[in-house]
């Protein structure tokens, strides 16, 4: 299939919003390569564009750190999304997109207090990565700085660096003579708020006239905030259809899409909501993580039936490996509410709260498939399995597809591929 831009996708559904034959797509976190796996095959099956939103803590530069995503780097990772794509013989839109760009993007970075000027260097560096590896989308955001945590960092500065950081990929891009990117801009980080229409306007119309005096294309997105919120493993925020709508409104008087972030454990009554407010992207990250790891521990709860049985000798031992090391990682910090993102992992380790540890099992697995210990007991997990007939990695993909399709059914995505190439004819 040929392959579209990401920025005519986004056109040709703004375009479907006059005729009620929109849908609103999908940017999936690459959480592992299963996860990969299921989303092209449900996007194969049902016909719909994808975008695959990689964090820098996800996916960056070997020299930058790499990402905890298989050890994924720009060109590994679209070269395992290419090797999945061939083996299902996959003939639709999928794009690699790089979400939360720019500087202090990686939690070290951001916890070491870099300097702004080391900052900007670190982010420019891996967005030449993901120019040079094929990324279709870069967000841009330099909405993360450490030196105004807790406060909404000042638009003037948003803007220069937004525009400044586009320049210089637009710059990077034209020197290695690449097809067009598009970009995802932001007025200030995901907090569960909402962005004021007011605000938003005065961004689109700022960064409009700033990109315009120097010869610089519009985003293909803007993010703006419709009060979804996620923590631990649930969404705590409320949809605001109004906002969202106004928000929607407002960015396709300019051409451009509205992107929802923290779009996770959404009910399927604020799914449903989505097309008729006409957002056009969601991302949606930590909860399919989250789905492969509870995939895992159902199979180990069979894998344990099976031992008790006399139907196998030994079962692994993946429920506590990926245990210890999700509370090793330390990843569940940034989830966690209140008092207990404070506690040392020792306190964790050795606490009688079972329940406790489970959250924190459920929130942060995903973060230790990549461990060498962690794939040796799912290896032998899926060998055990294997001699009673059950084919673990197959019931794993299938687990992370059903709540990809839950999504994909309520945003109309069935058959969204078609509709939108049919308008270029």
């Amino acid at each position: 299939m040929e392959k579209l831009p990401i920025k005519s996708v986004v056109e040709g559904l703004l375009d479907l919003q006059k005729t009620g034959e929109s849908a609103t797509i999908l940017g999936v976190g690459p959480m592992s390569r299963n996860c990969v796996q299921a989303t092209l095959e449900l996007s194969q099956e049902d016909d719909f564009p994808v975008m695959f939103i990689a964090s820098r803590n996800q996916v960056d530069a070997d020299e930058l750190g790499g990402g905890y995503v298989n050890g994924w780097n720009q060109f590994t990772f679209a070269k395992a999304v290419e090797e999945v794509a061939e083996n299902i013989n996959y003939n639709n839109l999928y794009y690699l997109c790089r979400d939360h760009g720019g500087p202090w993007q990686r939690d070290k970075e951001r916890n070491d207090h870099l300097p702004v000027d080391e900052a900007m260097k670190l982010g420019q560096q891996s967005y030449v990565a993901d120019i040079e590896a094929g990324f279709d989308l870069l967000m841009i955001d330099p909405t993360k700085d450490p030196f105004e945590v807790g406060k909404v960092i000042p638009l003037d500065t948003v803007l220069e660096r937004t525009v400044d950081l586009i320049e210089f990929c637009e710059k990077e891009r034209k020197a290695r003579n690449l097809p067009e990117i598009g970009y995802e801009v932001g007025t200030e980080e995901t907090n569960g708020g909402l962005t004021s229409t007011e605000t938003y306007e005065t961004f689109i119309l700022r960064l409009k006239e700033e990109l315009e005096k120097r010869n610089l294309p519009m985003p293909t997105f803007i993010v703006g905030q419709t009060g979804t919120l996620t923590r631990k493993t649930e969404q705590i925020g409320t949809f605001n259809f109004k906002n969202a709508y106004d928000l929607a409104q407002m960015a396709k008087k300019y051409g451009v899409g509205l992107k929802e972030h923290n779009g996770d454990y959404l009910d399927d009554v604020t799914l449903l909501e989505h097309v008729p407010s006409e957002i056009t992207a969601t991302n949606v990250a930590p909860q399919y993580g989250t789905e492969e790891t509870r995939a895992y521990l159902n199979l180990a709860a069979v894998e344990v039936r099976l031992v008790e049985n006399g139907l196998i000798k030994e079962a692994s031992n993946t429920r506590e490996t990926l245990l210890i090391h999700a509370i090793n990682s330390e990843r569940w910090r940034k989830w966690m509410v209140g008092e207990q993102k404070d506690l040392t992992v020792d306190q964790i380790l050795n606490s009688q709260d079972e329940e406790l540890q489970a959250e924190i099992l459920d929130i942060a697995g995903h973060y230790t498939f990549n461990d060498d210990e962690v794939q040796d007991e799912i290896k032998k997990l899926y060998a055990n399995l294997k001699t009673q007939n059950i084919d673990g990695e197959r019931y794993v993909i299938d687990h992370i597809k059903r709540p990809i399709r839950d999504y994909a059914e309520c945003y109309k995505l069935n058959g969204a591929t078609s509709r939108i190439k049919s308008l270029s004819k």
